[in-house]
């Protein structure tokens, strides 16, 4: 079964995805998380940077958040004669304008904004003024994604954008247009917002974590969401008649001795997935290192000899790596650029077969890979994009002493000054 399990206590929300009993993604969130994916701010701009093609945008959280020239103009703008205007041409130092968080402040970096605004709801997401119907490329049926086209164009007016999400499969229109209209009710209070109030401030607030998880990963694909809190388990089915009734019957609430989470093996997986050293169920095992610009993987036989020949090894190893390297990209919510050092191995049908099982093994994962093969040296290169942040920064900080290194001088006779306690 696939189960969504939540814990909320004192404010710190907790919710765990199981896909067949394993931990497959975790999300922890404060009661002020202001900064999250998704939220709309009235900002200021405090600077532009024409050599970069961007500006720093005051929106009141203490760094001031990013904004690249492309994430100013409209999705269809193509330049005149094939030239994009400079930032300096769009915005000016303390001018005012709504920018709507696309990516969150990690480390030292601020958040990276946008203007290309998105209110998501379950079924479709409202887009004002982004001019275009999309349909989820996961709803394969032809005839389906014809019905959804048309019923988003009929919806849509006055320059709106409409993207049918995968969960809009089947949904009638009639439900699909009271979801618009909600929609569409937000932006209108969060414009209306805007103009009543300075610079800076907060206009519009996605759902806090519990509910936005419920509208966005309890699909059918889950069987069951599993909860110890009463009061909240009454909430969510509110709100799920509201958006799906078909799913409210799925709320279960926990009601054994036990705490929720003990009562699955999350704590056990989250900390085997954020070792450096992670193991094959085989006896090989992956090293996972991670840089300022990538993720590098590295895949390695262990204790796994075999029982035909090496290439039939060193072919089993990458396969069973390739499924965990999925799963720890998802888990972990790993982003950018990503290598992946499998073994090296002789045949052309083999490598085919495993980007082929890393293909399958990251088909639910909302961080949208892109599988760029195989590099000339051998290894394999894959993007993907995140939004929040990952878990090395929830549950790690760089340490004072090696600096995240995770090695120190040997101090006295190496010929190098020493650094204080480890």
């Amino acid at each position: 079964m696939n189960k969504l399990v939540v814990e909320w206590d004192k404010g710190v929300s907790r919710v765990a995805l199981l896909e067949n009993g394993r931990l497959a993604e975790y999300y922890l969130e404060g009661p002020e998380e202001k900064e999250r994916a998704g939220n709309i701010f009235k900002g200021r701009v405090v600077n532009v940077l024409p050599g970069m093609d961007a500006a720093f945008v005051d929106i009141g959280q203490g760094r001031n958040a990013f904004l690249y020239r492309d994430d100013l103009l409209s999705p269809h703008y193509e330049g005149t004669e094939g030239r994009k205007p400079g930032i300096n041409q769009l915005v000016r130092v303390g001018q005012e304008l709504l920018v709507q968080i696309k990516k969150e402040a990690q480390g030292s970096k601020g958040a990276r904004v946008t203007t290309r605004f998105t209110i998501p709801g379950r079924a479709l997401v409202y887009m004002p003024e982004a001019g275009y119907t999309a349909v989820s490329r996961r709803i394969a049926a032809a005839e389906e994604r014809q019905r959804l086209k048309a019923a988003g164009d009929r919806l849509r007016r006055d320059g709106d954008g409409i993207i049918l999400r995968t969960v809009a499969e089947g949904v009638s229109e009639e439900r699909l247009e009271r979801e618009w209209e909600l929609l569409r009710g937000l932006w209108r209070t969060a414009a209306d917002k805007a103009r009543t109030q300075s610079a800076p401030c907060l206009v519009y607030r996605d759902l806090d974590l519990i509910p936005r998880l419920v509208r966005d990963l309890f699909t059918d694909r889950v069987d069951e969401l599993v909860l110890d809190n009463a009061a909240l388990a009454q909430h969510l089915i509110s709100l799920l008649k509201a958006m799906a009734p078909e799913q409210a019957a799925k709320v279960v609430i926990h009601r054994d001795k036990r705490p929720l989470f003990e009562s699955y093996p999350i704590e056990r997986e989250l900390e085997q997935a954020m070792r450096r050293k992670v193991p094959l169920a085989s006896g090989g095992y992956l090293i996972v290192d991670k840089t300022e610009a990538m993720t590098v993987i590295d895949v390695n036989t262990g204790g796994f000899t075999g029982h035909v020949d090496l290439e039939e090894t060193v072919f089993r190893t990458n396969l069973e790596a390739a499924e965990e390297v999925a799963h720890l990209l998802r888990l972990r919510d790993c982003g950018g650029m990503i290598l992946v050092d499998f073994i090296d191995m002789l045949q052309e049908e083999h490598r085919q077969a495993v980007r082929d099982k890393l293909e399958r093994a990251a088909e639910h994962d909302r961080g949208k890979l892109q599988l760029l093969g195989w590099t000339r040296l051998g290894l394999f290169e894959l993007t993907r994009r995140k939004r929040r942040q990952g878990l090395d920064s929830l549950f790690h900080e760089i340490c004072a002493a090696c600096e995240g290194t995770g090695r120190i001088p040997r101090g006295q006779g190496s010929g190098l000054p020493s650094r204080p306690g480890h």
